[in-house]
């Protein structure tokens, strides 16, 4: 008997915490949409007229360690150097799907 209410706990607890964990799941078409709007003047193709040396390819977020959802929200959140913040402007699932898509472009080289 202990071991049926182990297991029933057991399932609860998983179908609970991954329903929690797949709640969001990033809208590349919405990022794409998002990005063109308010990124492509900046970072067309995946470069950047600003500083070339920092693009949005695979190599170079790889080098300036932003290459994750969590370094690329957090820049796209508050901006850095010539960068603006977006926090303020776009929402937090649109700053996710911006990230998604820019990950997923740089895994594509941006073709």
């Amino acid at each position: 008997m202990r071991n049926l209410y182990l297991n029933i706990v057991s399932v609860a607890c998983l179908t609970v915490f991954s329903t929690a964990f797949s709640t969001y799941a990033a809208d590349i078409k919405n990022g794409e949409s998002v990005f063109t709007a308010n990124c492509s003047a900046c970072h067309a193709g995946g470069n950047n007229v600003i500083m070339p040396e920092k693009t949005l390819k695979k190599e170079a977020l790889s080098a300036n360690q932003m290459n994750s959802m969590n370094a690329i929200t957090y820049q796209v959140t508050n901006g850095k150097n010539a960068m603006p913040a977006f926090g303020g402007r776009l929402s937090d699932l649109d700053i996710e799907d911006v990230a998604s898509f820019v990950l997923s472009q740089s895994e594509n080289d941006w073709n």
